[in-house]
C-alpha cells in the first residue's frame, strides 16, 4: 500500500505540479496575449503619431514654399515696376544732347537772317537724333513708290484710282513712315493704295 500510497502522492504530486504548471502556461499565454494586443495598439499609436508627425512636416513645407513663392512674386512685380520705369533712361539721357541742340538752334535762329545755315542746322539736329535711336535699335521701314502692299507691315489709309496697271494694289504714296525696333514692328507705315 505503500507504494500504492507514493504512487497515489506521487501522481497526486505531479497533478499537483501538472496544475501548477498549466497554471503558470495559462498565465504566461494571457500575458502574451496582453502584450499582442498591446503591442498592436502601440503599434497603430506610433504609426498614427509617426502619420501626424509627416502630416505636419508637410504642412510647415508647404507653408514656407507657399511664403517663399509669394516674397519672390512681390519682389518679381517691384523689380517690373522699376524696370518700366527706368527702361528708357539709357535713351532719355542720349536724347538730352539733342534737345540742347534744338534749343541752341532756337537761339540762333531769332538771330539769323539766312534760311540756308537754319535748314542746315536742323538737318544736323535730325541726322543726330536719328543716329541716337538707330544705336537704341530703331529702324525705318523703307517704303516704296510702286512696292507691294503687306498687311504685316502697312497700314492702308485710302485707296486712289490709278491710270496706270501697274500700280493697282501697290503703295503709290506713303504718309507717315513705318518703323521697326529690332525686328519688331512698333509702327505701321501708313500708306496710299492704288486702285
Amino acid at each position: 500500500m505503500k507504494n500504492k500510497n507514493e504512487i497515489l502522492e506521487n501522481e497526486e504530486g505531479q497533478q499537483v505540479e501538472n496544475s501548477t504548471a498549466e497554471n503558470e502556461l495559462t498565465d504566461t499565454a494571457a500575458e502574451t496575449d496582453l502584450e499582442q494586443e498591446e503591442a498592436p495598439e502601440e503599434e497603430l499609436l506610433s504609426a498614427e503619431e509617426k502619420l501626424q508627425m509627416e502630416l505636419a512636416e508637410a504642412k510647415d513645407k508647404y507653408l514656407r514654399l507657399y511664403s517663399e513663392f509669394e516674397n519672390f512674386r512681390r519682389r518679381n512685380a517691384k523689380e517690373r515696376i522699376d524696370l518700366i520705369k527706368t527702361a528708357s533712361q539709357d535713351l532719355m539721357s542720349e536724347l538730352i544732347p539733342t534737345i540742347d541742340d534744338f534749343e541752341r538752334a532756337q537761339l540762333a535762329n531769332e538771330k539769323q537772317t539766312e534760311i540756308e545755315a537754319i535748314k542746315e542746322g536742323f538737318k544736323l539736329i535730325h541726322q543726330k537724333l536719328s543716329k541716337t535711336l538707330e544705336t537704341k535699335g530703331l529702324k525705318l521701314m523703307k517704303t516704296e513708290k510702286g512696292g507691294d502692299f503687306d498687311p504685316e507691315l502697312h497700314e492702308a489709309v485710302t485707296q486712289f484710282p490709278v491710270e496706270d496697271e501697274k500700280l493697282k494694289g501697290k503703295i503709290i504714296d506713303t504718309v507717315e513712315k513705318g518703323y521697326f525696333l529690332g525686328d519688331k514692328v512698333i509702327r505701321f507705315a501708313k500708306v496710299v493704295i492704288g486702285a
